[in-house]
């Protein structure tokens, strides 16, 4: 295959199509992205947040592309055309088994998108074509789960990823927004290869580029605070994962069967069947309303983590705290997304004298203003929410009290019976 396609593209206008993407583009399983939503519920919040998991998959495709080509016209790496193709091919699929609105099914307690990769990429017509390519799945998976080795792999799976560069930059440019700006050409322009931590080659950044991954990590800061934490955003996420936590326990709707739905066909699926109410009420934009919202730097520093990473957990203490406050089962969500690791760094710098120094930690601080105050800029972009569907008063302190302790304290006080609005 010698033939290419040119794909027009609201953010980089041309995407050049090569014969491996071409090959795999229309299968059935990379067609499914069309109709997966980047962000999720956003457009009830931001109306133009309707652009999919399929364009990013093309966004994600033409950097990497333009990436390895700067690499080679530089001389700093030269891979041979079945390690281009597969880098390619990695970049393309990296999204192949995301879940129906973007990341609340994870959240919700099912396995994460990357794992469920394998599902797509070993079976039917995607499957064949990648065997033709010579590039079948267990060559793609490592690189799309972050586990692979090699100079190239921080391109597909890294802290400078060309994922990171095409969804800030595409998110902010559908939502409207202006807080998603990077310096996209300079930070292509700075990649280079150099020696890691451990000796062996891999993705790094030239000095001249400091400026540009700075920009990179303070557009990733604002586009948490103000569109993917959007208080509207995280009412409507609280709300689909109850919905759908209800229809799996319900036998209503199996895991596998999410896996492999569409936005549309999932609520279509929800709403023929919803005693909870909610499927409806997001497709009326009849959101739960804030009852509590408290900034992050209110809190202490060190929050446990329950609260954002055990669903079954949070379920329980939202039914009990519906029940002390007067509502039913379902009325109330309790949100505090985390993400620990959002103005991480950890790649080579290599210095205009040609030095290098890895870019990791609180040595980043030495070479970047925001890595010094990471921490603050990350409490800042974080909210404790309590959503309500019908009014409540919600004590602000007791919430506090309770997000503060330990997990197994309160799944002891769960079990108990007792109530989580008191110290008993």
């Amino acid at each position: 295959m010698t033939r290419f396609e040119v794909v027009r593209d609201p953010l980089w206008n041309n995407i050049r199509l090569d014969p491996e993407a071409l090959a795999v583009v229309d299968t059935p399983a990379v067609q499914r992205l069309r109709y997966v939503r980047q962000l999720g519920h956003a457009f009830l919040v931001y109306p133009g947040a309707t652009h999919s998991r399929f364009e990013h998959a093309l966004g994600t495709y033409h950097l990497a592309r333009r990436v390895l080509d700067a690499l080679e016209d530089a001389g700093d790496v030269r891979p041979d055309a079945a390690e281009r193709t597969r880098l390619k091919l990695a970049a393309l699929l990296h999204d192949i088994g995301h879940y129906p609105f973007s990341h609340a099914l994870e959240e919700a307690g099912l396995p994460r998108h990357e794992a469920l990769a394998a599902s797509h990429l070993t079976s039917g017509a995607l499957a064949a074509r990648l065997t033709e390519l010579g590039t079948p799945a267990e060559r793609l998976l490592p690189l799309i789960r972050g586990e692979a080795r090699g100079p190239l792999v921080g391109l597909v799976a890294g802290s400078l990823d060309v994922d990171k560069l095409d969804y800030l930059s595409r998110d902010a440019w559908m939502c409207g927004v202006p807080y998603g700006v990077i310096d996209v050409d300079r930070l292509l322009s700075a990649l280079t290869v150099a020696a890691g931590p451990d000796g062996r080659p891999t993705l790094a950044l030239h000095e001249k580029g400091l400026a540009a991954l700075e920009s990179l990590l303070f557009a990733k800061y604002q586009m948490y605070r103000n569109v993917y934490w959007h208080h509207a955003v995280r009412s409507a996420t609280g709300m689909f994962k109850r919905l759908v936590r209800c229809a799996i326990a319900g036998g209503r709707l199996s895991p596998e069967a999410v896996a492999l739905a569409t936005d549309d066909g999932l609520i279509h699926e929800l709403m023929g069947d919803d005693p909870t109410g909610l499927a409806r009420a997001l497709r009326e934009r009849r959101l739960a309303k804030r009852a509590l919202d408290l900034p992050a730097t209110d809190l202490p520093p060190a929050t446990p983590p329950w609260p954002s990473d055990d669903p079954d957990l949070l379920e329980g203490v939202e039914n009990r705290l519906a029940q002390e406050l007067g509502l039913a089962s379902g009325e109330l969500f309790l949100d505090f997304p985390a993400k620990t690791d959002m103005l991480a760094l950890d790649l080579p710098l290599v210095k205009r004298d040609g030095a290098v120094t890895q870019l990791a930690g609180a040595d980043a601080g030495a070479h970047l203003g925001l890595p010094r105050v990471a921490a603050e800029l990350y409490r800042s972009a974080r909210r404790l929410r309590v959503f309500v569907m019908a009014p409540a008063a919600v004590p602000a302190k007791r919430i506090v009290d309770l997000v503060m302790a330990p997990r197994e304290d309160v799944a002891a006080r769960l079990e108990r019976g007792g109530s989580l609005l008191t110290n008993g």
